[in-house]
């Protein structure tokens, strides 16, 4: 689920962008390392408050689509039996004028070796979840909506849940600003909507387990391949994610959301 502190992807920070329209004078391949304090996706921890190490690729044509893979460490606590995300997605765009452009895509997450059936208590389900997501960008300022093709990341009735999770929406409003030559600023809200609640509330009485999330984060270019980024988080309904559990011990509880500070060093090559 790819949250990263990238100022100019400011999707949650989604890890989760559209490729961005070909350059004249841009490489059609680019890739990407980082190491990450805390990887979040979309205002929650997905290695349980520790570091993770991430890189990916991208291809983009002159033709205004593109496509990608990206990977993260994950935690075991949050993808029983897991201990990587694996990202495959593919978009296509085009501008409308100077100012607008548009873009479609879907995005893939896959979870290798994770299964809910190596949690106790759950009936053995994949993690894996694929997205339809569209984008509307008006300069520095995008509007994208992202909708759940499949369970949202193993959510159904046999997980506790009033039924499955497809349709399971992401709205998102993110906005970069230049603050001088190696200084940039990327602002980013989203929520998410979930089609089904808990069956059984929580012992704190809660059934929506629907959310919103905000970040902003300050990116420091310190050359034309390295950089390195410093953001804070938030997600709300802290009285479902404060007490969120782990699937290898149930008595091992985790605030996954709440606010976060974070740092990440990154380099594009």
């Amino acid at each position: 689920m790819k949250i990263v502190l990238l100022a100019a992807c400011a999707a949650a920070f989604p890890l989760v962008c559209s490729a961005p329209a070909h350059a004249a004078d841009a490489p059609p391949v680019t890739g990407n390392v980082a190491i990450v304090s805390d990887y979040m996706f979309r205002g929650l921890t997905q290695t349980w408050g520790h570091p993770a190490i991430q890189g990916g690729a991208d291809y983009t044509a002159a033709s205004g689509f593109s496509a990608g893979t990206w990977a993260s460490s994950v935690s075991d606590r949050s993808y029983a039996g897991g201990s990587m995300e694996l990202d495959l997605y593919a978009s296509f765009g085009r501008p409308i004028d100077d100012d607008w452009s548009w873009r479609v895509g879907v995005y893939g997450y896959v979870y290798p070796g994770a299964n809910l059936d190596q949690a106790a208590g759950y009936r053995g389900r994949s993690f894996n979840t694929v997205e339809a997501n569209a984008a509307l960008t008006w300069r520095y300022i995008t509007l994208k909506y992202n909708r759940s093709l499949t369970d949202y990341f193993g959510a159904d009735h046999e997980q506790g849940y009033t039924g499955d999770t497809r349709g399971t929406g992401y709205l998102q409003l993110d906005a970069t600003f230049a603050l001088a030559d190696a200084w940039s600023l990327a602002l980013h809200a989203g929520h998410t909507h979930y089609t089904a609640s808990l069956a059984t509330p929580t012992a704190y009485g809660v059934r929506n387990v629907d959310y919103s999330d905000a970040s902003a984060t300050v990116k420091y270019t310190i050359d034309p391949h390295w950089s390195v980024s410093v953001g804070v988080t938030h997600a709300t309904n802290g009285r479902y994610y404060s007490h969120v559990s782990s699937y290898t011990d149930a008595a091992d509880t985790r605030d996954v959301g709440g606010t976060r500070g974070l740092i990440m060093f990154q380099g594009t090559f």
